[in-house]
């Protein structure tokens, strides 16, 4: 956290003072939607094979960040999530990170996060993302069971997610996070823990855990709809304590619903959402958060490129949470 002295032991996850330091942070969120292709129970704003628009919507989204109101003091924390935002190239996540910097400016100590798929990391990539200015890596592993990772459609192996967290190690990623998914059907609770302690040996510092739901309007409701099998609420239950032990006993302490951190290593970006802290939002579907009120923008992407091409606000909706 921020204003922490350089030789003070690690602050533990659960430390009550963490959610009341987060609520007094700011942050910024920004979406990169382009995926090499959607997975099934995906309902967020994607898009798959549109690899062309990657530059203009950079240009979009530059433009966007260029337009937003600056908060009273830097950037304490940046996620950018997807998507895939490793289908993007290192230096363009530098030039919208550049153009972030110039709009808001960020504390000397920002935490800078990215989600990211196996499949798509490399050294060069890692390195790229060093130097743009990234700390914190999140890998969408979501298992280390092949036939669950082919149930969720995934393209990756496990092997890939291992290796990728050892490449991110090398980089210098000061944090890295592996997310998973629990309750797939046809999961075993023997194969899920498999997956947590897979997780855990490589020396991660976080992991995210989350029960897989069955989204309207998703291919997933759709083939239980038609008859395949959900989730077992019972089973996820099971999962959800198990995995708990487990990562408690490998020295993680649970700091919220789903996810468990090394001491000093929770996410900055998701304390300071859960606190109802400020957040700027830029991208398609993106959600910010400012002096009580939600906004989401416009979640198609030609829509987007259009409205913010024709320098208007591509927010498409609001609400007062407070």
């Amino acid at each position: 956290m921020a204003d922490v002295p350089a030789d003070a032991p690690p602050v533990r996850p659960d430390d009550p003072g963490l959610a009341d330091a987060a609520a007094g942070l700011v942050g910024a969120y920004l979406h990169i939607p382009f995926c090499r292709r959607v997975c099934p129970y995906c309902d967020f704003a994607v898009v798959a094979g549109a690899e062309d628009r990657m530059g203009r919507y950079v240009d979009a989204l530059v433009a966007e960040i260029g337009g937003l109101e600056p908060f009273a003091r830097p950037l304490d924390a940046v996620f950018v999530g997807g998507g895939t935002p490793t289908r993007l190239p290192a230096d363009l996540h530098g030039r919208v990170l550049g153009a972030l910097r110039e709009r808001f400016g960020v504390s000397t100590d920002v935490e800078v996060s990215l989600e990211a798929n196996p499949e798509d990391w490399s050294p060069e990539l890692a390195e790229g993302l060093v130097r743009a200015g990234f700390t914190r890596v999140s890998f969408g592993a979501q298992s280390f069971d092949p036939s669950v990772l082919a149930a969720l459609g995934r393209m990756h192996a496990p092997a890939d997610s291992t290796r990728a967290i050892t490449e991110a190690r090398t980089a210098g990623f000061a944090s890295i996070s592996v997310d998973l998914i629990f309750g797939t059907p046809g999961e075993t609770l023997d194969s899920w823990c498999a997956s947590v302690e897979r997780a855990l040996d490589p020396g991660i510092d976080h992991l995210s855990m989350y029960a897989l739901t069955v989204e309207l309007g998703t291919p997933l409701s759709r083939a239980v709809r038609a008859g395949a099998p959900a989730p077992d609420p019972d089973l996820q239950a099971d999962m959800w304590e198990a995995a708990d032990e487990l990562a408690a006993t490998a020295g993680f302490v649970r700091y919220e619903t789903s996810n468990v951190a090394r001491p000093g290593h929770p996410c900055r970006y998701n304390l300071l959402t859960w606190a109802q802290g400020e957040y700027a939002a830029a991208g398609l579907g993106a959600h910010g958060h400012r002096e009580g009120v939600r906004t989401r923008n416009v979640r198609r992407l030609d829509r987007y490129l259009e409205t913010v091409e024709a320098g208007r606000s591509p927010v498409q909706g609001s609400e007062r949470i407070v």
